[in-house]
This record gives structure tokens, sequence and C-alpha cells, in this order.
């Protein structure tokens, strides 16, 4: 573990493809309709942690429905949609070739990828996409910038990689940590909680 400031970290919403179990990487889908509730929820929830949200740093990957979340979220602690920064370094995981293949055909799809990620599923790289090792250092880049407290939206392997980082995991561990879309990660003084 190591000194960071804190970060308030909300996965995007729901979109189809999340309830369907289709992988996502980059694609930009758009939220659906629990997506945008989890969205609300979560802005309610971060209005109880932060003090003063309209001095908050908010930051949240290009992608669409993680500045549709944002933006709820944003709504929900009465500030102006607008007004947070995009990180490129915030995008999910790109899962290349895979990207838009339900997660119950992709063993007949690619089996030898499949096996190859079994063997070593923090360096397994799919045709066309990273590893999670590829997203752990572009995430670790942009966290070891980071000078104070700060909102984020982005995605679930964003979510696993900074976890690993700021408190000290085992990167080997990254691809099992869990990335509830309903929830708020508190991320402070070498510590995590879920709200």
């Amino acid at each position: 573990m190591r000194d960071h400031p804190t970060i308030y970290f909300i996965r995007h919403g729901e979109t189809d493809w999340n309830r369907d179990r289709r992988y996502q990487g980059q694609r930009d889908i758009p939220l659906n309709e629990t997506g945008r509730a989890q969205a609300r929820r979560n802005g309610d929830v971060l209005r109880t942690l932060l003090r003063d949200p309209s001095r908050a740093r908010f930051v949240a990957s290009p992608l669409g429905r993680a500045r549709e979340t944002m933006e709820i979220v944003r709504r929900e602690l009465g500030l102006a949609e607008v007004g947070y920064d995009i990180d490129p370094r915030l995008i999910e995981l790109s899962y290349g070739a895979w990207e838009g293949t339900l997660q119950d055909d992709v063993a007949i799809q690619d089996p030898e990828g499949v096996a190859a990620r079994r063997i070593d599923t923090y360096r397994w790289r799919p045709s066309s996409g990273e590893s999670y090792a590829d997203l752990f250092a572009r995430v670790k880049g942009w966290a070891d910038a980071l000078t104070g407290d700060c909102v984020i939206v982005s995605h679930g392997g964003v979510s696993r990689c900074l976890r690993a980082d700021v408190l000290g995991l085992d990167p080997a561990l990254i691809p099992s940590l869990e990335s509830p879309q309903n929830r708020v990660l508190v991320l402070a003084n070498g510590t995590m909680r879920w709200v």
C-alpha cells in the first residue's frame, strides 16, 4: 500500500451487453434503464460521502456509457452535467477480436484463446486487444500522477487495476476482483470499502 489521495470510483451503469454477458471492451455501448437507475443510486450515495461536491475533481473514461453515468451522477449531486475531465487512460480494457461475442460462445469461436487465457489471465492478450498487464500499466500511470481527491467514472477492468495499484495487491489477482455497477468504491488511506 502507498499514500494516495481519496478516490471515489463508480463503474458505469449496466448496458444491454453487460446484461447479456457479451464482451464489451472498448465498444461504445449505451446504458440501459437499469444502468441509468444504478447511476442515480450511486450519485445519491456520493452525495453522502462528499462534503462539498462542487469542490471535487471529476474524471471519466471517454466512452459514452461512462460519460452518461458521470452526467447522471453530477445531476444527482446538484451539479451541471458538464464540468468534468475525460482521460483516455481510463478507457476499458480492449478485448479485441472478442468484443461483441457472448461469453458463452467465446470457447466455440476461439478455443485456443480461451486455453491460453486460463494459463495466465493477467498477461494473456486477445487478438487485436490488450492484456490486464497492459491495462495495469496504463491505469498506474494515471494514478501515479493523481494529486488530489477525485471522483472517477470508468470501467470494471480499470477498477480492478486501480485497486491492485493503490492497495499493493498482487497484479495476478486483478482478473478475479469483483466490480459491481451498483456500488461506490472508496479508496482512502490504504483501505477500500464499497458503499
